[in-house]
């Protein structure tokens, strides 16, 4: 059964895989204009967000993802869901959901009412693992130059 573990963003291990997140957006964002922009530590520092690390069942890092708060939108306080990759050899596996499921947890532990993200529409998989988990499509929250479409989640009451 896969794993998944907090790491600082700067872990060898957690940085190691946004070179590869970012190396592969790179290669297929249309007209290669795709701004990578590594985060601060302190971004993904609890209670401003946590960093994770998906390791499998043989104990290599594979996957990762974050979540981090923005500012409070009409539901109250949100956190903001950033970086969620799988190496392309673990996709089709769950472990995208599995991700997206435990930084909701994690964001409802810090007291998030919503979640929201922003994607590319080329990004077709990751599309449809947002609908499919409960975002819909809401107005854009934020001027990232690689979204083109931006979604949101309410979340129950946080937990306590």
């Amino acid at each position: 059964m896969p794993t998944i573990t907090a790491l600082p963003v700067d872990d060898p291990v957690a940085h190691g895989l946004l070179v590869d997140y970012f190396a592969m957006r790179g290669e297929s964002f249309p007209g290669g204009a795709y701004t990578p922009a590594f985060p601060a530590v302190e971004t993904f520092t609890p209670p401003a967000g946590v960093f994770v690390v998906l390791y499998d069942d043989d104990g290599a890092a594979v996957g990762c993802a974050g979540v981090r708060a923005v500012a409070d939108g009409p539901e109250g306080t949100r956190y903001e869901v950033k970086h969620l990759f799988l190496r392309g050899e673990t996709r089709g596996r769950g472990w995208g959901r599995m991700l997206l499921q435990d930084l909701e947890r994690r964001a409802r532990e810090f007291g998030a009412r919503a979640l929201v993200l922003d994607t590319h529409h080329t990004l077709t998989a990751a599309g449809a693992l947002y609908a499919a988990s409960g975002f819909v499509a809401i107005d854009p929250y934020n001027d990232n130059p690689n979204a083109t479409r931006w979604y949101g989640k309410t979340l129950p009451d946080p937990v306590v």
